[in-house]
């Protein structure tokens, strides 16, 4: 059974940045798209940046310059690090498989910019 554990949250402030991290257990992590989302309050879960087992990634147009997402295929382990924060990126952040199916959803980990 898959299991991803997401850490690194917290509040900061406008400007600042954090370093998210997810560790993944139970599966071939090397050879899927992983991707990190988020869900704020009264939103959709949205999808904000993914890495392919190439490396190569994508974001969407709000984090773009911003946030950096990274693995570590020896550690299981998948990076989302977020620079230059906004209070819009106030959310819980939580990592995935993307494709046509989800694993399981981890507990995610919050994070609160204030202005």
């Amino acid at each position: 059974q898959v299991q991803l554990v997401e850490s690194g949250g917290g509040l900061v402030q406008a400007g600042g940045s954090l370093r998210l991290s997810c560790v993944v257990s139970g599966i071939t992590f090397s050879s899927n798209v992983i991707g990190w989302y988020r869900q704020a309050p009264e939103n959709w879960r949205e999808l904000v940046a993914s890495i392919n087992s190439d490396g190569s990634t994508t974001y969407i147009d709000s984090v773009k310059g911003r946030f950096t997402i990274s693995r570590d295929n020896v550690k299981n382990t998948v990076y989302l690090q977020m620079d230059s924060l906004k209070p819009e990126d106030t959310a819980v952040y939580y990592c995935n498989r993307v494709g046509a199916y989800r694993w399981s959803w981890g507990q995610g980990t919050q994070v609160t910019v204030s202005s």
